[in-house]
């Protein structure tokens, strides 16, 4: 009898221990992952990884608000050798090249309001970590703009 007792106080133990070992295995392997993505986000490697990606981006934005900057330009130089004359009266190879600069334009707008969107979510999702020297990672030059005010299309 002593031994059926001993037997059914051994499973009930055995019943109540096992779930809770389970039940704080998975908690250790929680919280283990849970530091392994900090370790592996906040690496020097990680961040500047991602400082070059941001500065890619800063660069390609430049770039095509330089691009912008030298059309408008253009377009201004034409219009002006034309002064107030009609369009319909310009010689038909520069109406079309305005035409093509003008979609050229609208295209590069384009094309910069949606990096401009990415980069800003970017710089969102890592608190505007770049945006002062002291926050550099270590290789990183120069801070980066904050973020990109879209182009407004008319």
């Amino acid at each position: 009898m002593r031994r059926i007792v001993v037997v059914i106080c051994c499973c009930a133990a055995v019943a109540i221990c096992v779930p809770l070992v389970c039940i704080l295995g998975t908690g250790v392997r929680y919280a283990q992952d849970a530091a392994d993505t900090v370790f592996s986000e906040t690496k020097a490697s990680t961040i500047l990884q991602k400082y070059v990606v941001l500065k890619d981006m800063h660069s390609a934005l430049a770039a095509k608000q330089a691009s912008i900057t030298v059309y408008a330009a253009r377009l201004s130089e034409l219009e002006e050798a034309y002064g107030a004359q009609p369009r319909n009266l310009w010689d038909r190879t520069d109406k079309e090249l305005h035409s093509q600069w003008v979609t050229e334009v609208a295209g590069l707008k384009a094309s910069f309001n949606s990096l401009a969107a990415q980069y800003n979510a970017a710089m969102a999702k890592i608190n505007w970590r770049f945006c002062n020297v002291g926050d550099l990672p270590q290789g990183a030059t120069e801070p980066l703009p904050r973020e990109y005010v879209s182009y407004i299309a008319q």
